[in-house]
């Protein structure tokens, strides 16, 4: 595979990774984001991300007649690996503030727990850029002579939305304690991993091609473990204000939304 199928998948990484300063945007401009709006963001990703598992990552695995076992096998490392670094983070936590006054030690500190946190998000991204290739046949968006699979392109969007309002969640309390180019800045650093974990993940999938399964597997079972302990759970907290009853119809009219935006997308594009 050409460097150029490297960059690419970078590129693709980093405009993931971006989702995250576009949501410390809005906090140039206001004290915090409505609840409602937060809430609906957290369960729009949600949807996002189970559906481009579910109709792209385990869909590509069946048409590409893999061993249910292969693809098991990486669905359940997926989810374990994600168990593991939520217990690593846990032990070697910060707070967003941390970045304002950080020296070059604490900073390295911080990027090992956001390595841990982000990496399987990239991961995601590389897998699905799997049946990247030179224009030639088939589907696909044409770019830069290569044609960028459809999954690939709704992996990187759904990611990058997803980090929308993990943006807003890591501006708030930045808000006020630096400029407001440093806290997009540091915004930006927390997804950092994601375009070295897609590449990553590219190499490997090219590499080895016959466990291509098990890669669309280990990728689903990460994303969709993402979602019921992170995604989520992030938004029923974001919507505490709001009242139980409240906060999950937004949380669940956000899903849906996205989870039925997405599947129609994949399946016949």
């Amino acid at each position: 595979m050409q460097w150029h199928a490297y960059v690419l998948v970078f590129v693709a990484g980093l405009v993931a990774a971006f989702g995250t300063s576009l949501g410390a945007v809005p906090l140039f401009f206001v004290d915090d984001v409505r609840d409602r709006l937060d809430v609906g963001l957290w369960g729009l990703a949600g949807g996002l991300m189970a559906s481009a598992s579910v109709f792209g990552l385990l869909y590509e695995a069946y048409l590409h007649h893999s061993s249910i076992w292969l693809t098991g096998g990486g669905f359940v490392l997926g989810v374990l690996i994600v168990i593991g670094a939520h217990k690593i983070v846990e032990r070697m936590s910060y707070e967003p503030e941390d970045m304002a006054e950080a020296d070059a030690t604490t900073l390295l500190n911080i990027f090992v727990v956001l390595l841990v946190h982000s990496f399987p998000e990239g991961i995601a991204i590389g897998v699905s850029f799997a049946e990247l290739n030179a224009l030639q046949h088939g589907g696909g968006v044409h770019l830069l002579g290569f044609t960028i699979p459809i999954l690939a392109v709704v992996m990187t969007g759904a990611l990058a939305v997803h980090n929308v309002p993990e943006g807003i969640a890591t501006a708030i309390p930045m808000r006020g304690k630096m400029s407001n180019a440093k806290m997009w800045g540091a915004a930006f650093f927390t997804s950092i991993p994601q375009p070295i974990g897609a590449v990553v993940a590219f190499y490997f999938v090219v590499l080895a091609r016959e466990f291509l399964g098990f890669g669309y597997g280990f990728a689903a079972g990460a994303m969709l473990y993402l979602v019921a302990d992170d995604v989520l759970p992030e938004g029923l907290e974001a919507g505490e204000s709001l009242g139980e009853r409240s906060t999950r119809a937004w949380l669940a009219g956000g899903t849906v939304l996205g989870f039925v935006l997405m599947a129609p997308l994949i399946l016949i594009l």
